[in-house]
């Protein structure tokens, strides 16, 4: 997995009000309930952004880190993957995920996602024009899926993303992608990633990929002191791509 019970995703550099934040249940378009928590800016604003966790599904890291967001100016949803499969809303150690994580689908994981983009594009979720999507790991590949799978994304954003979960969809990705990669990675390395930038350069489609390097999966960690200046960077980059592409 990529973030435990003790992780909490690092600040962004400049960080605002939240109005409100909170659990809420959405419905996908094919009637599957889909867990998920929302968070909004206190200044309101354009901009959306759903969060698709890591193997764990929504559990605190990807709560706070919708607040976070929200701090940053961004109207949030977290959403979660399981509400197929899964009886209870737990996510914490005690939730078995890897039951879940083999019943999801690329199909399911889009329509869940779907549903937090309807959402905050509509006027109870923020009225948002652009929105994005961030992942973590498992999350991480979804969400650079996602610009093919979601047509009408101002942008995909990943962080330590398995690669091929984008390049099975490669040739129907539409919206640019930021690739946020940890160079000390065992599993995930940057050039599984050469293909992709290469094929979407000659498209014309942005995909900005940075390495970290020396980084672990799951650097982005407020805990990971030894990585904040990482952490930083990797908001910074968050908040450019943003200014860039909504």
């Amino acid at each position: 997995m990529c973030h435990d019970d003790d992780s909490r995703p690092p600040a962004p550099p400049v960080s605002g009000a939240v109005a409100t934040s909170g659990p809420l249940e959405l419905r996908a378009a094919d009637g599957a309930r889909v867990l998920a928590f929302e968070a909004h800016p206190a200044a309101g604003g354009e901009r959306g952004m759903v969060i698709l966790p890591d193997i764990r599904g929504l559990h605190a890291y990807y709560r706070d880190l919708a607040v976070r967001m929200a701090e940053a100016g961004f109207h949030a949803v977290a959403v979660d993957y399981f509400g197929r499969t899964a009886e209870t809303d737990v996510r914490d150690d005690s939730f078995d995920h890897m039951v879940h994580v083999a019943q999801t689908t690329p199909s399911g994981v889009a329509t869940d996602v779907a549903a937090g983009i309807e959402h905050l594009r509509s006027a109870t979720g923020g009225s948002a024009t652009s929105v994005f999507t961030t992942g973590f790991c498992f999350g991480g590949g979804y969400s650079w899926r996602q610009a093919a799978d979601n047509p009408g994304l101002a942008g995909c954003i990943g962080f330590y993303g398995a690669a091929s979960t984008v390049l099975e969809v490669a040739d129907h990705v539409e919206a640019p992608l930021l690739l946020l990669l940890a160079g000390a990675d065992q599993r995930i390395r940057p050039e599984h990633f050469d293909a992709l930038v290469a094929d979407l350069d000659r498209r014309g489609i942005d995909a900005e990929r940075h390495v970290y390097d020396g980084a672990p999966h799951s650097f982005f960690d407020r805990s990971y002191a030894e990585w904040g200046s990482c952490c930083d960077d990797a908001w910074e980059r968050i908040l450019g791509f943003v200014e860039r592409h909504a």
